[in-house]
């Protein structure tokens, strides 16, 4: 039972980098949506969290302010003036965001 447990921890670790590797190559695509893009992280942070693996607001924020394509330039500059990136919450950048798209 103790090797089978092991095993079974190996592989889930195994299963979450492989996400979390996924997740930091996600870029949005100069014809994607706001919403998709969210989605497309979503799924991928969904299935993390399925291995009992936390990741905070503050990373995913971190990620999507990056990977914009340069026509939300002005409004990620915007956001980043005006606001404690440190304490956004993913509900308030995708607000933000979308009242800007």
């Amino acid at each position: 039972m103790k090797k089978k447990y092991a095993r079974n921890e190996r592989v889930k670790g195994m299963q979450v980098l492989n996400l979390i590797r996924e997740f930091d190559m996600q870029r949005m695509n100069e014809s994607e949506t706001i919403n998709d893009y969210y989605d497309r992280l979503l799924d991928i942070l969904n299935k993390v969290r399925l291995l009992r693996t936390n990741f905070s607001d503050s990373r995913i924020v971190q990620k999507i302010l990056v990977t914009f394509p340069e026509k939300f330039e002005a409004t990620i500059s915007s956001i980043e003036n005006s606001k404690d990136i440190s304490s956004f919450t993913l509900t308030e950048l995708l607000n933000a965001l979308q009242a800007q798209e």
